[in-house]
Order: C-alpha cells, then structure tokens, then sequence
C-alpha cells in the first residue's frame, strides 16, 4: 500500500521535475513473474522504473541503507522496505545469496523484481559487465527478463549529487527474453555468462551507451585509489 502511495501520491511532483518517458511499456508482462533488467546511472533510477512501470516492482537495496543508526537511519530504513527494497550484501559469495532467494521467492509469487546488471552505478556513464545473478535467477525460475534501458538520468544526477536537476528522462523496455527453466543443480557457468552478456547486449542497444568488458565495481576501485594516490603526492612536500 505504501508503494502505491508514494508513486501515486508523490509520483507528480517526481514526474513534474524529472518528467519520465516509458517506451515499450507493453513488453512488460500483466501477470506473473518477470525480472526488470536494466543499466544504473543514477541513484534516481529506481524511482524512474516505479513511475513508468504499470505494476509494482521489488528492488535490492546495498545493505548499508538498512544498517543506519538515530532516527535518519530508522527513517532510511522504513523508507526502502516500504517502497519495496529488500538488503543485499554486495561482498558477494555467500553473503549475497539469501538476497537472491529472496528475490528467486518474490518472482515464483508471481511478482516483477528489478535489479541493475552491472551491480553499482556506472562511473562514467558508459555500460559495465553485468554481473550473473539475473541469469542465476532467470534460469532458475524459468521467468522472462526484461531488458531495460535508463537515458538521461545521469544527467539530471550526476555523482556526489542529491537533489536532482530538473529535466528529461526515458525508461525504455525491451522485447521480453523468454528463459527455459533449468534444474539449479545442471546450471554451468557458461550458461549463466552467456545469458548475462546477452541481457547487457540488449541493454546496450535500447540505451546506446559504449559497453565496457569489466566490472564497474573495479573500475570505482581503481579511480579511487588513483585518486588517493594523487592526493598523497599532492601533500607530500618535494624533495631538495
């Protein structure tokens, strides 16, 4: 009920500032289960998704949103388990995995759950290696993936940035990719590969974004330790 009331009751002013477009809106199915698959530019994207979908779309949300303490961190909390965001651990392994039944349960009750392939928002904009967990799920569920692409929200949020600018956006949905249910314990590793590249390549083509083979979690870790680098060099006085 909360999620309706944000989209409905808050979805105007959302849509007079960042005035979303969906295209291919039908592609999404009226009923059952189904995986939303999209790019990540901005921290506005999971609201852009809601505000075009026709039907209620469940998210991950990084665990630390749930982890925070006095009452900005109970609020912060409340607000993403209303609106439909379960907690995910992003150090992966074994951690990662009861978010993902969590969400293999969400699709098998017959609902939409959303997720981001490349797992973090991009650094630069361009479109990064998509991690395997929504072909981990499709295959494993048998549910159709969605591939969809996010324009011009990096625009209107650009990194470091809370309050959006006001301007344009698109959510475009794609073709539905239909997936044969496979036994979990049959899955290979170039199942799971294949299908991933596959969705990232449909992606790449609804968003028109440069696609980069690598993981966008470490090019955030390089950057980041280049730029400490160079900020360490900078307070280090020269030598005579």
């Amino acid at each position: 009920m909360l999620y309706w009331f944000f989209v409905r009751g808050l979805g105007p002013i959302a849509k007079w500032r960042m005035h979303p477009k969906g295209v291919g809106v039908a592609n999404i199915p009226k009923r059952g289960g189904a995986i939303i698959a999209a790019n990540h530019l901005a921290v506005i994207d999971d609201a852009l998704i809601p505000l075009t979908s026709p039907r209620m779309v469940h998210f991950m949300g990084k665990a630390e949103y749930f982890e925070g303490k006095g009452i900005k961190g109970r609020f912060i909390k409340w607000w993403f388990s209303s609106v439909g965001v379960f907690p995910v651990d992003r150090s992966g392994g074994s951690k990662s995995l009861g978010a993902l039944a969590h969400a293999r349960e969400i699709i098998e009750d017959g609902h939409l759950f959303g997720i981001h392939v490349e797992g973090t928002r991009s650094p630069d904009g361009r479109l990064y290696r998509g991690h395997t967990g929504v072909a981990k799920l499709a295959l494993e569920t048998g549910c159709d993936i969605i591939p969809t692409a996010l324009i011009g929200s990096r625009q209107l949020q650009m990194p470091g940035q809370v309050i959006p600018s006001s301007g344009h956006t698109t959510v475009v949905y794609g073709k539905p990719i239909h997936v044969a249910r496979v036994d979990p314990e049959t899955i290979t590793h170039d199942q799971l590969r294949g299908l991933t590249d596959r969705v990232t390549c449909e992606i790449a083509k609804l968003s028109g974004q440069e696609y980069v083979d690598e993981y966008a979690q470490k090019v955030k870790a390089r950057l980041k330790a280049q730029a400490s680098s160079t900020k360490q060099e900078a307070g280090t006085p020269a030598k005579a």
